[in-house]
């Protein structure tokens, strides 16, 4: 039952990863619009478990994306210096959607093993009672 119980771990830091991430690109997504926001990433990385040979998916610390942010004219918005410029975010939503998009299929896929690891494990305590 071990190999069980290590695939549902390896998949189960898979999801939690994952999730750490849509909740990271909707952020995003919904600072879009708001002057000044930089774009937040989060890297991922490898953790070996010290009691086996497994290697688990663990986000890392969430950093600022550094590119420039753009300069928005509107010389009437509250924000805008003598030229009529402001910082606006630089959040590209075209690219969060495509990450955003990654990620769901990644997390869909991590839950797919997990529920197949789960039948798996159900069917041999099946025929262990048999």
């Amino acid at each position: 039952m071990s190999a069980f119980s290590d695939a549902l771990s390896v998949t189960s830091s898979g999801l939690k990863a994952q999730s750490q991430r849509l909740r990271t690109l909707a952020e995003n997504i919904a600072n879009a619009d708001t002057p000044g926001y930089r774009r937040k990433t989060i890297p991922f990385t490898s953790q070996p478990e010290s009691s086996s040979e497994l290697t688990r998916v663990v986000p890392g610390k969430v950093s600022l994306d550094r590119k420039e942010l753009a300069q928005i004219y509107d010389p009437g918005h509250p924000l805008a210096d003598g030229s009529g410029h402001y910082l606006g975010s630089n959040v590209d939503l075209l690219i969060e959607l495509a990450d955003a998009r990654e990620a769901q299929r990644s997390y869909e896929a991590n839950l797919k093993m997990f529920e197949q690891t789960r039948q798996m494990s159900s069917g041999l305590l099946d025929l262990l009672r048999r």
